[in-house]
């Protein structure tokens, strides 16, 4: 039986299509050919009947266009990505994993495609989410155990990357949906700062959360497309390496202690300081920081923002199709329905006075990058959850930048992730910091 599990270097397959080592038509066919063979038990892409001819012919049109040879070609040359069923993309339907007509959905392509297509990528097609990118699971698996769930809404992208369908796929993250299915299919995601890449063309969830983001097998090919995707994208030379002292300087790590660490279970705290001991050992500063002491209150005012906001979103297809909404976003609407004009501002208010909290938290204690679990354990069994997102949920409050690496094994040999938080708009510090974390988790030398 054709294993579900794959890996498909961004880094190596751009740069061999840049050179000429590699084709794009190699490149589609070999796409088309790997989810002809697993993604009938996985269900990552929406299905499109035309797929193959699709990219075969836009393939020829990017062969005929471009130089031959490195030069000239940009980034993403030949580039195969899967894009999440929330984001606009000509040519290709916008269902958002729901029954409500394609037509009441359309619009305009999306910033974040055109920059895409703009460095010579192929839309290999849609990715499955979560009904509206909210809680209601689409059909996607795991391809590390297909009785368990990829995690949402970004599941289809994230099992896509896993399975070695594409080397490349993009999400989006309102508290938890890039990170948590990172941890749980076992590749890198990546949520970039708040507002850092367009969401226009974009579906909405929660206008004051929504990110997108993206998915690869490592650090630096989520480096790559952040370049492409992020506006103001700094060099690592530009970035300083991570700070002022210096590229060689390892990052402070910060352990956020108090009840937001104890929201994780039993495996994930337990891998976590295994994951904390490992880094110790090769050399970073791990200091713990007693924080956010009021973390129920903080949960509570961001699902007060989420669920207004929510609400708003959808007022006029829910009007007139709320008969073909799912129960899970069905409840969440009509919740955000109960909440009024002085709660959501009294909420904006206490955000801001925590994001503020936060940064002082941080600064004060020297911390670089905060670390904890990306999820509260491995995915759980079964379709009909996502997960839990609760892990995510304060750095996404604060519209921090954010990144899963696989870090370890469950007990029953399901992926891990370990999350890094980066300051606000340091994105390219937070990449650095996270290449040299890797190779410490993957037993390679500290950086």
């Amino acid at each position: 039986m054709t294993t579900l599990l794959g890996s498909r270097s961004l880094v190596q397959e751009a740069a061999a299509l840049r050179s000429g080592a590699d084709d794009p038509l190699a490149a589609v066919l070999r796409t088309c050919d790997r989810i002809d063979a697993v993604d009938h038990r996985i269900h990552a892409f929406v299905p499109e009947p035309g797929r193959r001819a699709r990219l075969r012919e836009a393939a020829r049109e990017l062969a005929a266009a471009g130089p031959p040879g490195a030069a000239g070609r940009p980034a993403l040359y030949g580039v195969t990505v899967g894009v999440k069923d929330i984001v606009h993309v000509n040519g290709l339907p916008t269902r958002a994993g729901s029954a409500l007509p394609p037509k009441e959905l359309a619009g305009p392509q999306a910033a974040v495609v055109d920059r895409l297509r703009a460095a010579g990528a192929l839309i290999a097609g849609k990715t499955v989410t979560a009904e509206f990118a909210v809680t209601a699971p689409g059909p996607t698996r795991n391809p590390h155990h297909t009785g368990h769930t990829p995690g949402g809404s970004s599941s289809g992208s994230a099992a896509a990357v896993a399975a070695g369908m594409v080397p490349l796929a993009l999400g989006t993250q309102t508290v938890g949906s890039m990170i948590r299915p990172a941890a749980y299919c076992g590749v890198v995601g990546f949520k970039p700062t708040y507002g850092r890449i367009p969401c226009d063309g974009v579906l909405p969830n929660a206008v004051s959360f929504d990110t997108l983001g993206c998915y690869a097998t490592d650090v630096a090919g989520i480096a790559l497309v952040a370049a492409v995707l992020c506006d103001a994208w700094r060099s690592a030379a530009e970035a300083g390496g991570g700070d002022a002292a210096g590229p060689d300087r390892r990052p402070v790590l910060g352990v956020p202690a108090g009840p937001y660490l104890e929201r994780a279970g039993h495996e994930a705290r337990s891998a976590f300081a295994a994951q904390r001991a490992v880094l110790a050992a090769a050399g970073y500063d791990v200091r713990e920081v007693p924080v956010m002491a009021d973390f129920a209150r903080i949960t509570e005012q961001l699902f007060t923002m989420n669920r207004y906001e929510l609400a708003r979103a959808h007022a006029r297809w829910f009007a007139r199709y709320a008969d073909r909404y799912r129960e899970q976003t069905v409840a969440a609407i009509r919740q955000g329905h109960t909440i009024g004009d002085a709660a959501y501002e009294a909420a904006r208010e206490r955000r801001a006075a925590f994001r503020e909290r936060l940064a002082a938290d941080g600064a004060g204690a020297g911390i670089d990058l905060w670390i904890a679990p990306a999820a509260t354990g491995p995915a759980p069994a079964g379709l009909a959850t996502t997960g839990d997102s609760v892990m995510c949920l304060p750095w996404s409050n604060a519209g921090l930048p954010s990144l899963s690496l696989p870090a370890g094994r469950s007990a029953a040999g399901l992926p891990l992730g370990l999350e890094l938080v980066g300051r606000w708009g340091a994105d390219e510090e937070l990449l650095h910091g996270a290449a040299g974390i890797e190779r410490v988790l993957n037993g390679g030398a500290s950086a």
